[in-house]
């Protein structure tokens, strides 16, 4: 594993702090959370973005996809 370092405001630092302190980790713990969270939301973004300019993905409606899945009862 190895260690990188960035400035932050003291507010988030704060944050950092608190949720830490909350959940009895280290701040580097949370840090390190918070980054994994968002390299997944990314990537998810990322396909959701390609799946948008496919232009032979199919789109349907809420109402199609709770039809399909039989959950419109």
């Amino acid at each position: 594993m190895q260690s990188i370092s960035a400035r932050i405001p003291d507010n988030l630092k704060e944050t950092i702090d608190e949720i830490a302190s909350d959940r009895n980790r280290k701040r580097g713990d949370i840090v390190r959370e918070a980054i994994e969270w968002y390299l997944a939301e990314w990537a998810d973004y990322q396909i959701a973005l390609e799946r948008l300019k496919d232009h032979t993905d199919k789109i349907v409606t809420e109402q199609e996809l709770l039809t399909e899945m039989n959950w419109d009862d």
